[in-house]
């Protein structure tokens, strides 16, 4: 039987990944607070797990704990962004190389059906079932890399840069251009060719030339909103 200090980090793991989920998914923005008593309400619990959750997530990097603010969901500078982005396209470059070299027949037709499924949530025009179906994509990436450290550590880069790749899929035209660029990503998985799977990805994750400035903008606006 579970002691209640057992009982009690569990509560906490379950309410750091839920609030987790949350911030991945963009529904709690960067910026936004995260109150103690609020959230020991919602979830049902004291506020002592509720602080052990808030920091786990900021050990994690997704929470900061400011002076006079408390916790609030991380807002990274651009200049951070930007350099997670492009540490980020090299390590889902690679687990991509490593799916063309390694990937079995079934995860291979795992990943094709996953595309599929993006192609037809962009048909139904709903954003946000689109954005869960390209995580859903990306993450069989990862798993079929046949790495295990690569994939804990692509996925928890994913996690803190997720709010800012969400904002990416805003800009008018730019889930059609995600699709083409999957479609480019699994023909060379498929293939067994680890180099052209190696670059259609850095090229998908990549935020550079007019993507950038794009990109820039739409944060700027996410931020005021915030604000």
């Amino acid at each position: 039987m579970a002691d209640r200090g057992e009982v009690k980090q569990n509560r906490a793991d379950q309410i750091r990944e839920l609030i987790a989920e949350e911030i991945t998914a963009g529904k709690l923005s960067p910026g936004a607070r995260l109150e103690e008593v609020a959230l020991a309400e919602r979830f049902n619990v004291s506020r002592t797990p509720v602080r052990e959750a808030l920091a786990q997530l900021a050990s994690a990097g997704l929470v900061e704990m400011r002076p006079r603010q408390g916790a609030v969901v991380a807002t990274l500078s651009l200049e951070r962004i930007m350099e997670m982005f492009e540490v980020m396209a090299n390590l889902e470059s690679l687990c991509a190389e490593l799916c063309a070299r390694r990937m079995t027949a079934a995860d291979q037709a795992g990943l094709l059906a996953l595309h599929q499924r993006c192609a037809e949530v962009i048909e139904s025009g709903d954003s946000d079932a689109y954005y869960e179906a390209n995580r859903r994509f990306h993450e069989a990436i990862y798993a079929g890399c046949g790495n295990s450290y690569l994939e804990e550590t692509t996925r928890s880069l994913r996690n803190r840069v997720s709010p800012y790749r969400r904002i990416q899929l805003r800009h008018p035209g730019r889930l059609r251009r995600s699709l083409e660029e999957h479609d480019a990503i699994v023909k060379a998985i498929l293939a067994s060719d680890p180099d052209t799977a190696r670059e259609a990805t850095k090229r998908h994750i990549a935020v550079q030339g007019d993507t950038f400035t794009d990109f820039m903008a739409l944060l700027r606006s996410s931020r005021r909103e915030v604000a």
